[in-house]
């Protein structure tokens, strides 16, 4: 009885701890692994990856669930994951991301040359091990966070001989000297930081225009309006019914996007069907209709009509 007790007591401190970790509960991580794990498969299916991602995806940890979930709630799709699992590097504006991705059990500090603009000190760069991830790296920026995963970890510092991972990694600089890729976990990518992939921007704060800009911004949307048929009946009843005019059509940009308005998680995916349709539903899609004119009933033998 006093093992049960204290397996079970046990048992509540270990799930009480990774709810502290993730922010989240158990039955929502394990909702948000599967989700994950689904993302990774998907792409996979079309990426020229390094062998063994499918078996690191099923060992996702609770943390790395938690960057892959938080980069999807900010407009990341699956073509976009593809590049990030090998190595893009990513801005989000989002500064919340980089306290939120702090987690105190596995993260650490890490050293790096990224975004030199920002006060190391009071910003420290934040490193994480992961069996997905490898060496997940993050930090801040003027207007949020930045992420980015490395195929090797290192680990440079004052008092400190290089490690093996150490070398490594300087081996991976080199490719990138070359290639002019970071070299991510499972491949290379094209996203530097100097041409790094963008998640949610701010880009619904309100900016102002020049006049002449805002003119012939003005204009240009006016004709659309005008030449756009959007109806299902003909051009010329189309013509007699035009949309109202608006004394400023630029106002109305980006007012009817919802908040996470884009192309949605499959954007320009390449999706397709891996499995063949049922027996019933191929057999009503090989059916042919009967002739329009046949209203009336069957011809009998000699031609005439019943």
């Amino acid at each position: 009885m006093k093992r049960t007790r204290v397996g079970a007591a046990l048992a509540r401190t270990g799930q009480s701890v990774r709810d502290a970790v993730t922010g989240r509960d158990s039955r929502r991580f394990e909702a948000e692994r599967a989700r994950v794990q689904l993302m990774i498969e998907i792409t996979s299916q079309t990426g020229e990856y390094r062998k063994g991602l499918l078996p690191a995806a099923a060992g996702l940890s609770p943390e790395e669930a938690t960057i892959v979930s938080d980069l999807e709630e900010r407009g990341l799709q699956v073509p976009q994951l593809r590049d990030i699992l090998r190595g893009g590097h990513v801005l989000v504006d989002d500064p919340q991301l980089y306290t939120k991705w702090r987690f105190a059990s596995v993260s650490h500090p890490r050293i790096s040359s990224h975004h030199r603009d920002i006060d190391k000190t009071k910003y420290p760069d934040i490193g994480m091990r992961g069996v997905v991830v490898r060496e997940k790296l993050h930090g801040r920026t003027a207007q949020g966070t930045w992420l980015q995963l490395e195929k090797t970890p290192a680990a440079f510092g004052a008092r400190k001989l290089p490690s093996l991972d150490d070398l490594r990694h300087l081996m991976d600089y080199v490719v990138y000297r070359i290639t002019r890729s970071n070299v991510g976990p499972w491949g290379l990518s094209r996203m530097t930081e100097r041409h790094p992939l963008y998640l949610s921007p701010a880009v619904t704060i309100p900016t102002a225009v020049s006049p002449s800009v805002a003119r012939s911004l003005a204009a240009a949307l006016q004709r659309i309006e005008d030449t756009d048929d959007a109806t299902s009946v003909s051009a010329d009843l189309a013509a007699r019914f035009p949309p109202p005019d608006r004394a400023d059509p630029v106002a109305e940009l980006g007012q009817a996007l919802s908040a996470r308005g884009g192309r949605g998680l499959f954007g320009n995916s390449e999706i397709w069907v891996s499995q063949t349709p049922s027996r019933v539903t191929a057999s009503v899609l090989n059916q042919r209709p009967e002739p329009s004119g046949s209203t009336g009933p069957a011809p009998t033998n000699d031609g005439e009509r019943a």
